[in-house]
């Protein structure tokens, strides 16, 4: 039995849980005081609450993308936000930090398992000439939902308790749910042998590198349990993706990544292009909010709606910039974004001072973080899923869901490493632990936010180099042919859904 395939409405339905998971990388930021009050524990134990989920979301991306493409995207998609919408609930009813850290985990496992079906269906339902229109709507989704999380955080702390940042997804993934089985249609599937020495490596390769980056800075870079250095955590997580990569080169069945894909420029090219801006994204919002914090005396839903104006120009301008995609030369829309992105983050570096009465300044920059956005998501994703081969479109949006949060989860220890060893040159290091205090205590006394106000001046210039770096690969992007069509570019499926392969 076939129904006819509406694209719009089905990737509509898509987006609504694609916007609740990406939500949870950055809503829990604002509640760790809360959580830490609540549950009786210390700082080193809530870190984990986001720890664990960022690293079960990015660990198994390349393996969860490959799913989609054997079950169909849907199937594995609502067993996803089953899993999410479930371990949400279990996380607003623990009563333990370790039982909070352990439905985080989970909460992560089923974010991966959603995150490439979105990307997959928009390469296998829509053509080529269309796709960007689609991918602006993704990217706009994600650009936005990383800033909404801290103004949502703020505003259901202060109100309700921090239990209502998990609860508030239970509503949310029952409509997702009954959306995504109403509108989504059934694609057919691709029949794939699964390499279980791929799979076991990648996920290994994956679990170090991005524990050791994410966990470094806790450590101080240090020893893990008084024994294990964390850039030997990180060097053998190399090592293992690298043996990953031989494995699946000398492979003569079907791999898990097909490294043909990255034949194509483009796809290449765009990957790099993306993982600097999850760098650059990440990266810039932490020196932002500890400055209106500790600086200006902000609340932390103050100090996340100064990125209102970010988020706003986002949304308004990413339909235009979609549309634009379709029929001009991506690469130049997105090395724009990149350019407006770098510019921004300098303005904002020159304009962190601890003069409070300026604030209102600071929505400019934001303003054109905001633009900047909304010429990045869009070009730089359709360019990566132009030419893809639909069999292929869940391995692709694997790949390139996981060098984004490669690059999210880099921005993050950097930036962190960054902060503190720019408090060290200013204060020493004595004086920079007093920072932390005060940190914790939510106050600076007034004779230290000159030198923090530099320290957090001079730590955003790292993701406007990222910036740069991305404009950079982007100017080489392949350009389009003429009338906006990829060479290669895959058409999609057909207009009626097709039962699935049995």
């Amino acid at each position: 039995m076939s129904a006819t395939v509406r694209p719009w409405p089905a990737l509509w339905a898509l987006v609504v849980g694609f916007f609740m998971i990406l939500v949870d990388t950055t809503i829990v930021s604002v509640a760790n005081p809360a959580i830490m009050a609540g549950l009786h524990t210390d700082i080193d134990a809530v870190i984990w609450v986001t720890s664990a989920y960022l690293l079960t979301y990015a660990a198994p991306l390349l393996v969860t993308g490959r799913l989609g493409d054997r079950f169909g995207p849907k199937p594995v998609y609502l067993a996803g936000l089953t899993l999410f919408t479930l371990a949400s609930a279990a996380c607003g009813l623990s009563g333990s930090i370790g039982a909070l850290i352990a439905a985080r985990a989970v909460q992560g496992l089923g974010a991966a398992l959603m995150t490439p079906q979105t990307m997959a269906v928009i390469t296998r339902m829509f053509p080529p000439d269309q796709r960007g229109k689609a991918m602006s709507l993704w990217g706009a989704t994600a650009g936005v939902a990383t800033l909404v999380g801290p103004i949502l955080g703020g505003v259901l702390v202060d109100g309700l308790g921090w239990e209502w940042i998990f609860f508030v997804n239970v509503p949310v993934g029952i409509i997702a749910f009954v959306l995504a089985w109403r509108l989504v249609p059934t694609l057919q599937t691709h029949p794939h042998r699964f390499d279980l020495v791929g799979v076991t490596l990648s996920a290994v390769g994956m679990f170090l590198l991005v524990f050791g980056i994410q966990e470094g800075e806790s450590y101080d870079w240090g020893l893990i349990g008084g024994w294990l250095p964390v850039w030997g955590v990180v060097g053998a997580g190399v090592v293992v993706l690298a043996l990953f990569v031989w494995h699946q080169s000398r492979m003569r069945g079907e791999p898990l990544l097909p490294l043909g894909l990255f034949r194509d420029r483009n796809f290449a090219l765009a990957n790099g292009a993306i993982s600097t801006l999850g760098f650059a994204v990440t990266a810039m919002s932490l020196p932002l909010v500890f400055y209106y914090q500790l600086v200006l005396g902000f609340s932390p839903t103050r100090s996340a709606l100064m990125l209102v104006p970010m988020a706003v120009m986002t949304l308004l301008l990413s339909p235009v910039t979609g549309r634009l995609v379709d029929s001009w030369n991506p690469r130049n829309i997105a090395l724009a974004g990149m350019l407006m992105q770098a510019i921004a983050l300098v303005w904002y570096s020159l304009w962190l001072t601890p003069d409070a009465d300026q604030w209102a300044r600071l929505l400019l920059p934001s303003a054109l973080l905001g633009v900047a956005n909304a010429c990045l998501w869009s070009p730089i994703s359709s360019t990566a899923t132009r030419n893809l081969p639909r069999e292929l479109a869940g391995a692709g949006s694997g790949v390139f869901n996981t060098t984004r949060q490669i690059g999210s989860v880099l921005g993050s220890a950097a930036i962190a490493a960054l902060i503190q060893a720019r408090l060290v040159a200013a204060f020493g290091a004595e004086a920079a632990g007093q920072t932390g205090a005060a940190e914790a205590a939510g106050a600076l006394p007034d004779a230290l936010k000159a030198g923090f106000s530099d320290a957090m001046a001079q730590s955003i210039l790292l993701p406007a180099a990222l910036a740069v770096v991305g404009a950079l690969i982007v100017v080489w992007f392949a350009p389009p042919k003429r009338g906006g069509q990829w060479a290669g570019a895959a058409q999609p499926e057909s207009t009626t859904a097709v039962p699935t392969a049995r």
